[in-house]
């Protein structure tokens, strides 16, 4: 078991410090460029989109699909989880209060990424078994047609269902049952039977029922850690000016003052702040597409302004105010790491209730991520088997549930890590092939032409052999 840590942990290595640091960052600027800084134009646009559709019950889902507002809701779900806690920990304990800021700017950049992503997902939907489908498999084979598109998907396909269905859905049910075993004693067993019943009765009810539960359980607990959040910042805010300047300054010369309490460097602060940023955030990693796919709007790019936004909420938000929390009450010197960093932030201002909040919290983005997870890879699970393949997977997912809270899950986060990486790949060729049709729908949507977008791949060009130079006579 020790050789196949050692052989994950060197492959993710690879990954994350640097191979997808390069490709996330790297496509962001591409499409920041590209879009000609979209994530700054169209801002007010998806606010304005955003906030003024915030229904608590709204338009119930069908297999048509579901509101713009139903489908961001569920995008967060699976964006806001326990790495916006024990991830914006993470990242400032290993690399110094600096990170916060590599974190904002992976996720600048990353707005214009899902964009992209969301766009395409609109542009490409289809109808599969009478229902509104779509994601990375579906703009994939739409350019890559032959054989090669074919297994380009079904690799994006196998990672995402054991990266986010499976091994991802074992995680978050451990970190429920962790965090209520340590504020209320409860047993992790009965908490994530709990949990997986609760689960099994939305994964049930299908689309429909993950959209509802969504729109109600997303707003509700933004604003319960949002005002936490706040509490402690505004007992602790003499201390504000300050937590900014250290995000600031450290994040190019980190060792001035992190250096001897987490031996910081400038390059652990990017890396760990890049790498939880968009970790957290998924822009670029090809999961929430699959929501934005089944938005019912006029233009695909309606659900790309509106997808940018989920990011902000994510990692400018939700990131931000974790990490305020944590720079400002000092726990940082304690030289704890993750959830117990936290933990150790909320119960310096909230006492012993410290823990139940963050129990409380994790329940909250764990569980909203488990339903998020989920359809995801229901999408792909229908897209490799059909329909009826549907049922075994809830009941596998339900199954993995129940054993994540219990099990001593390492190796499986690791493993998460590992396939969360291995579909970046797939997913980035796919969008960056059609960068060119971003462009285009783009432009058409600022113009205000709503008319769909026929979209034919270009033919290869074929290669022409030039003859060769005649040779001059002497």
């Amino acid at each position: 078991m020790d050789w196949i840590m050692r052989v994950v942990n060197g492959i993710n290595t690879f990954l994350w410090d640097f191979a997808l640091l390069f490709l996330l960052c790297g496509a962001g600027v591409y499409f920041t460029v590209r879009l000609r800084f979209v994530q700054v134009r169209k801002f007010g646009a998806g606010m304005k989109a955003v906030f003024g559709s915030i229904r608590l019950r709204g338009e119930r889902a069908n297999e048509d699909g579901m509101s713009s507002f139903q489908s961001l809701t569920t995008a967060i779900a699976a964006q806001v989880g326990t790495g916006n806690i024990a991830g914006a920990a993470t990242a400032i304990a290993a690399g110094g209060p600096g990170a916060i800021f590599w974190m904002w700017v992976s996720a600048f950049f990353g707005m214009a990424t899902i964009f992209a992503e969301a766009t395409l997902a609109q542009q490409f939907k289809t109808r599969v078994e009478g229902e509104v489908t779509g994601g990375p498999v579906y703009y994939i084979r739409a350019f890559f047609t032959g054989k090669f598109g074919k297994f380009l998907a079904g690799f994006f396909s196998v990672a995402i269902i054991c990266a986010l269905g499976f091994m991802g859905n074992m995680v978050q049910s451990n970190s429920i049952g962790a965090s209520f075993q340590a504020a209320f004693g409860i047993h992790p067993l009965i908490v994530g039977i709990l949990v997986a019943a609760v689960a099994a009765f939305i994964f049930l009810g299908g689309a429909q029922r993950i959209s509802a539960v969504t729109e109600k359980i997303v707003p509700i607990m933004a604003v319960f850690y949002v005002l936490g959040s706040l509490t402690i910042l505004v007992v602790n805010h003499r201390h504000l000016l300050t937590a900014f300047q250290q995000i600031f300054v450290l994040a190019f010369s980190p060792q001035a003052i992190a250096g001897g309490i987490v031996g910081a460097t400038v390059q652990k602060a990017v890396r760990y702040g890049v790498a939880r940023g968009l970790f957290s955030n998924e822009a670029g990693m090809g999961s929430t597409p699959h929501a934005h796919a089944r938005a019912k709007v006029k233009h695909p790019c309606e659900q790309g302004v509106v997808a940018m936004i989920g990011v902000f909420i994510d990692t400018f938000v939700v990131l931000t105010l974790t990490a305020l929390v944590i720079l400002t009450t000092g726990a940082l010197s304690s030289g704890k790491d993750g959830v117990e960093l936290a933990q150790q932030a909320f119960n310096s201002v909230f006492g012993s209730f410290g823990n139940g909040f963050i129990a409380i919290c994790m329940l909250f983005f764990a569980f909203s991520t488990i339903i998020g997870w989920y359809f995801f890879g229901e999408v792909n699970v229908r897209h490799l088997f059909g329909k009826k393949a549907v049922k075994p997977y809830a009941a596998l997912v339900v199954l993995f549930i129940v054993l994540g809270s219990v099990m001593k899950v390492q190796l499986v986060w690791n493993l998460s890590d590992l396939f969360n990486g291995l579909m970046v790949i797939p997913n980035l060729i796919g969008v960056l092939a059609l960068s060119g049709v971003v462009v285009t729908l783009c432009r058409r949507y600022e113009e205000g032409n709503l008319s769909p977008l026929q979209w034919v791949k270009p033919p290869r060009r074929k290669r022409v052999s030039r003859p060769e130079p005649e040779k001059s006579e002497e």
